[in-house]
Parts: C-alpha cells; structure tokens; sequence
C-alpha cells in the first residue's frame, strides 16, 4: 500500500514552472503557506501513475501588494494573485509504490518531472514517518552504515550504504568543536564490528587512542624513547627503515634543490642508492628479484656503503692529460649532501627511519609490516584488529607528509601488485588531511610529493580496492583534486567563509542552498549528501561507544577546580627527549 495517499483537498499549491531538477509551486493559502519551513519536504505528483516526486523546500517567497498594484491585481485573474506566494522546491528523488515485489521504494533518480498545475502536498506528520523508514531500508545487498538520526524525524534511524560511503571516497569536514572526531570515531567502531574489516587510520594527534576492541588494533610510529628499547612491530611500534622511501621522497629528503650541484648530487646518489641494492640482493641471492628491480623497489641497502661511495667520489682524484692528477667530476660537489645525509641519520627524532633494529634490515621484514597493516581480520594471526590506528604524533612536523604519504604509497602500491581476484579491500582514514595533503605546497618539497600520491589513490583507489576518507577542519586548506573525488560529504559546523564556499562546490547544484546551513549547525549535526546516502539531509550523529581524546577543554570548570593538575615537569621531561613515552 502506498504511504503518500493524498486527496487533492491536501494540496498545498499547484506546479507553475518546471526545471531540469527545481520546481516552482504557487500557493493560494497563505495559512499553509505559513507552516511550511525551508529544507522540509515535499511530495508532488508526476506525471506516470504509481510515483511521487520527492523535493527539498529551497525557498518560500510571499510577495505583498499595495496600492495601485493591489487594485490591478483585482481586475487580475486568479492564478496571476496566487503567482505572489511562492515555494521553490528541489527534486532530489522518486517515490514508488511497487518496484518489482517491493512496494514504496525510493530512487535518487528523475525519470520525470511534475507537469504543469499538478499539486504538491507537504511530506510531514505520519507520512513523513513513513517516508523516512523507506530510507532507512537500504537494502539487503548494500552494509548499512549508521550515523545516528535524521533531523526532520528523529524515530527514523540514518544509514548509510556502507558499500558507496568507501568505493566512492568521502570527505569529513567541520570545524574545531562541531563533532567531526565524534562522527569520525562512530563510523570506526561500526567498521571495526564487522567480521573481516580492514582499514587504517592516520591519527596525527593521538586522539584515537581510547578507542579499543577486538576490532581495533593500535600502532604507532617509533619516538626517541623507542630506540635503545629493543621496541618491535609485535610491541606495536613501527619503524619505516629509509629503503622504503622512493626515489623523489630520498630526494626530497637528502637533497638541498637550491644548492647549484643539486643535479649532480641527485643523480650520484641514485646510482649508489641503486648499487647498494644490487650488492644486497646479490650477497642474498635474491636472483629472481636482481634482474627487474628500479631504484624505487622497496630493497634493503646499507646507508654506510652508500655514505662511503659518495665519500670516495667527493674527494676523488684522477689522472690528467699532463699526468698530474686533478680533481674528479664530482670532488667537493657532494659535501653538502653527505653532511645533510649524516645529519638525517643521527638524528634521533628521525630514529624510525635511520636507527631500526637489525630485523628491519631483512628481506622478509616487508612481508611483515604489510601482514601488520594491510591484513583483514581474519588474516591476522589472532583473528582480530581490522581496523589499525597508526599514531604519528611523534613524528617531526616538517617531514609528517613524507611518512604519512609512505604509508599510504605501501597500502596502494600493495594493492595495485595483488591479483585482482585476492584483493581484500582497505579504507585509509586521512585525519587532519590538510597537515599532509595541503592544496598550496612547494614544488619538489615532502608536502608535494604527498599529494601526488593522495592524488593518484583518490582517481585510481577504486580500481585497487583502496578507499579515502578525508577529514579536516579546514577543507579550503585541503587539495582540490582530491576533494573533488570524494563523492559523499559528511559537513558539520563549519564558521570561516573560504571553508564554506569549499564545501558549497562540493554540493550539487540543486542543493547549493543547503550550504547556508553550515554556520548554525548544531554540535554533532551534519550535512550528508552524496552516493552513500538516499536522501540528502541533516543528520544527528549519535554518540560513538568511545569518545576519542578530542573534546574542548573546559576552561572555566577547570580553572574553578580546587585540586593541583601538576604535569608540568613531565611535558618539560617529554620536550627534551623529543617524545611522549616518558615516565
């Protein structure tokens, strides 16, 4: 039986002009008139028996007359007075009574638009119950995914379709406050409950440390602290040793791009990088792997042998025509790359690169960490922790991009090289996105090449099974190109005018004025809009089971708290030990 039944008496107004998706009605009550609000819905006849049109309420415009207008507007006919009192209504779906053996289905599809006088009714009351309980029933080949309830009928739960919310990439955005760590940390636990789940997230500032379970499984990168500890990737800490960088990030990292021998120094230290592997391989007779690796295979090398050919080369001397010996290609053209490379080395701030244990240093190691980051849960050697939550909060700001960008380059890259019939599908979850895939960058700088690679899994993931979550405070500050890949936003609370206009592009044309709503959303109020969700709407997120550590500070409770907070000497500790792991 169809929910909308709706006797003619009911409508509101009647279709005086027809877009492509926008539809204007006129209304001749202005009671009814009075009670309809902006972004509520509406239902309005189309033109095949059977369906309903559904529309969001864009704008409601009531124009007064006076004077010489208003005795013109008597001698008028009746449909020029209604024209005053307007509704402007965006179609964004159809309403089927039957579809098959289902009844009352809803389409994200226009096959139709309303004709000319045909009457639109408001969805409210018992119907728009019903109408939101459509909406909710996905479907049974599609993973509900459930943010919590829709603004406009709190007894109907919001889902998601778990499937379109990764395969198409989507975007978290609110400012500092709005609940974006809240709906970020629910959408965890929901991935995390399911049976061979597989995701990693990026977490910068270690606030998703309180999230636990089975299905969760926390790691992070390798401090100071973690370097004469004997710490190992079964302890949970990851070292990432420098062979894993490719050729453009040891660039990056080593060369000086304003030094006048940069070129010089570029191309060296890739022949030696390129030597110390062929030298590891060999002395592991590795022979299958030594006739097809690059300088960008991920290959153990030792940093002293590569050290010492640059050494030898900048000091080198060489015959002459006259026989006196004179100064080689390169003699002191490398000094500023063999210092920059020894001061990276004994840097213990970079000790997760350069200063790993001997393990890291075998062959067999990779095949470790990617088991590690890259298994499902029922891959794992404990059957648990699908979702792996990775803390960079450690890691020195100028090169988080580079390390980031590693670790999501080794999650492509291994699922680019994986027959596409043994793919196990991976959703990286990018926090704090605008620190390490920034929209402004320096060419040839870590930043850059973060980018580029976010870039290419944000167009290609799909094909590969790799699936991004971008989440951010500040989307004017995010790329571009990647945003404008992600094809479901999740908007909360957003204040700054360049974030808003951001995520205004974001939205389709029909639903621009939705935008106007990022301002006065409430805390945990969200937008949702895009392929994942039937119905673009304003969702309540309900509270995840586990608050991640990024609530606001109550500062006058605080400060009106009789009780010492001490602290001071162990942030003093941390600050000179360049680490968080202090006693």
């Amino acid at each position: 039986m169809s929910i909308l039944k709706y006797s003619d008496e009911e409508a509101l107004g009647r279709v005086r002009s027809v877009d492509t998706a926008t539809v204007v009605v006129s209304v001749d009550d202005v009671e009814r008139l009075r009670k309809l609000q902006v972004n509520r819905l509406a239902a309005l006849q189309s033109s095949r028996p059977g369906q309903h049109l559904i529309g969001i309420i864009q704008k409601i415009t009531r124009t007064a007359i006076e004077g010489s207008a208003a005795a013109k507007a008597e001698q008028e006919e009746e449909e020029a007075v209604t024209e005053l009192n307007v509704v402007r209504i965006a179609l964004i779906g159809t309403l089927v009574d039957k579809l098959g053996s289902k009844a009352n289905v809803f389409l994200r599809t226009l096959e139709t638009v309303p004709e000319i006088d045909a009457n639109c009714f408001a969805l409210e009351g018992e119907r728009l119950t019903s109408f939101m309980q459509v909406i909710a029933n996905i479907g049974s080949d599609a993973q509900k995914l459930s943010l919590g309830h829709y603004t406009l009928d709190e007894k109907a739960e919001a889902y998601l379709n778990g499937n379109k919310f990764f395969q198409r990439h989507a975007t978290i955005v609110g400012s500092t406050g709005s609940g974006k760590s809240w709906t970020t940390a629910r959408v965890l636990e929901q991935v995390a409950a399911l049976r061979n789940a597989n995701a990693i997230v990026f977490d910068v500032h270690g606030e998703y440390s309180p999230l636990i379970g089975e299905g969760i499984r926390h790691y992070r990168i390798a401090g100071p602290n973690d370097l004469d500890a004997g710490t190992m990737l079964k302890d949970g800490v990851i070292f990432l040793p420098y062979w894993l960088l490719g050729y453009e990030a040891m660039t990056s990292m080593f060369v000086d791009r304003t030094d006048q021998n940069a070129p010089n120094q570029t191309m060296v230290m890739s022949r030696a990088i390129v030597d110390a592997k062929r030298k590891y391989l060999t002395d592991g007779d590795h022979q299958d792997v030594l006739a097809n690796f690059t300088i960008d295979s991920p290959i153990p090398f030792s940093l002293d042998e590569v050290v010492a050919e640059l050494s030898d080369l900048n000091v080198e001397m060489i015959a002459g025509t006259s026989g006196r010996e004179k100064q080689g290609d390169f003699h002191g053209k490398l000094s500023r790359l063999i210092q920059r490379l020894e001061n990276k080395r004994t840097d213990r701030r970079l000790g997760f690169l350069f200063q790993g244990s001997g393990e890291t240093m075998k062959f067999e190691w990779l095949d470790e960490l990617v088991v590690a980051l890259l298994a499902g849960t029922k891959d794992q050697a404990d059957n648990k922790g699908g979702v792996k939550i990775i803390d960079f909060s450690e890691v020195p700001s100028d090169v988080l991009p580079l390390i980031v960008s590693l670790v999501a380059k080794l999650a492509f890259s291994v699922q680019q090289w994986t027959q596409s019939d043994k793919r196990h599908p991976v959703a990286l979850f990018c926090d704090e996105a605008h620190l390490y895939i920034p929209e402004r960058h320096q060419a040839g700088g870590a930043a850059d090449i973060s980018v580029e690679i976010f870039e290419r899994i944000a167009k290609e993931g799909r094909k590969y099974g790799v699936g991004l979550v971008v989440i951010s405070q500040r989307p004017s500050e995010v790329n571009r190109t990647v945003l404008s890949q992600c094809n479901n936003l999740v908007a909360m609370r957003l204040t700054n005018g360049d974030d808003q206009s951001v995520v205004r592009r974001l939205l389709p044309d029909s639903l621009g004025g939705f935008g106007d709503l990022l301002p006065v959303l409430d805390t945990g109020e969200a937008l949702v809009v895009g392929d994942a969700s039937l119905l673009p709407t304003r969702i309540r997120v309900s509270a995840p089971n586990q608050h991640p550590n990024s609530g606001t500070v109550e500062f006058w409770e605080r400060w009106a708290a009789d009780a010492q907070v001490g602290g001071l000497a162990s942030a003093v500790d941390g600050w000179r030990k360049q680490s968080m792991q202090t006693e």
